[in-house]
């Protein structure tokens, strides 16, 4: 027996409820595509900035820095 379009479609609104009366929220993400070419170029670009700062303790600051705003960080 071949399931049908709004069978499927009744399948997920269900689970959707289900999730939501557990107390879930449903979330998309777009996150970066690490097989893009685009991506690694970017990753080096990047890492030829850093390897071009003057002493690694400055970048190591900075890295603190930038975490430093995540809750529960401890450096």
């Amino acid at each position: 027996m071949a399931t049908t379009h709004d069978t499927l479609l009744e399948n997920v609104r269900r689970y959707r409820e289900r999730m939501k009366a557990q107390g879930f929220r449903q979330l998309s993400l777009w996150v970066p595509d690490t097989r893009s070419p685009k991506f690694a170029e970017e990753c080096r670009r990047q890492s030829r900035l850093a390897a071009r700062q003057d002493s690694e303790s400055d970048i190591l600051d900075f890295l603190d820095t930038a975490v430093s705003d995540i809750e529960g960080w401890e450096p």
